[in-house]
């Protein structure tokens, strides 16, 4: 299988869409993303849309943006910060990446797409200079273990191995750290709205 990740284009667009409905089944549909939205990324900041194909055909998406995040005030809901999907708080000059998707196909998943598509992230944040990358991460694991114990102690649970979670610990494991907690982020059924704030700091950043 042959893989190349590429900066989104307006022709992209209906195809991601479809992928949104796809990958993330469990989500309210205002959360979706739509061709209208991509549209509009690809307008606002297309080097921070990174599309994966395989002979052509869209299996995977890392979108984001660049805002000044302040980590002493960082409470947020996704969609305030992606202002619905149409990235209006886009700053060319951000020192952080924000990361808003990282979606494989369910088909593709387990191929290294995913870390194909962090990667990008982080060469394109080193070549820029911002200072690193920023996200609310879902936990999609926790559901199955809020019986017995707080969304919290999932999350230590997760951080030093004890526990499996597919998006957090994949995150861990691509240079990640938790730098808090995020309620009523998202709403999706299959994290009670929990995410955590993720950080991967730029280890080349330049400073003034």
């Amino acid at each position: 299988m042959s893989v190349s990740i590429v900066t989104a284009r307006p022709e992209h667009a209906a195809g991601l869409e479809e992928l949104q409905r796809i990958c993330f089944p469990t989500l309210g549909a205002h959360e979706l993303m739509t061709a209208a939205h991509f549209l509009r990324h690809c307008e606002v900041y297309p080097e921070g849309e990174f599309v994966a194909l395989e002979e052509g055909k869209i299996i995977g998406l890392g979108s984001g943006f660049l805002l000044d995040f302040h980590f002493d005030d960082p409470g947020h809901t996704f969609n305030e910060i992606i202002d619905s999907g149409w990235y209006s708080h886009h700053n060319p000059d951000g020192e952080w990446y924000y990361g808003t998707d990282i979606s494989v196909h369910p088909d593709y998943r387990g191929l290294g797409i995913g870390k194909l598509l962090y990667a990008a992230r982080k060469e394109l944040v080193m070549r820029t200079n911002r200072r690193g990358i920023v996200a609310g991460g879902v936990l999609p694991g926790y559901p199955a273990q809020r019986a017995r114990m707080s969304v919290h102690e999932y999350v230590e649970k997760v951080v030093v191995g004890e526990l499996w979670d597919s998006t957090l610990s994949f995150q861990l494991k691509n240079g990640f750290k938790v730098r808090g907690m995020l309620e009523n982020y998202i709403d999706d059924s299959a994290s009670d709205n929990w995410a955590t704030l993720i950080c991967w700091e730029n280890p080349a950043y330049r400073g003034e």
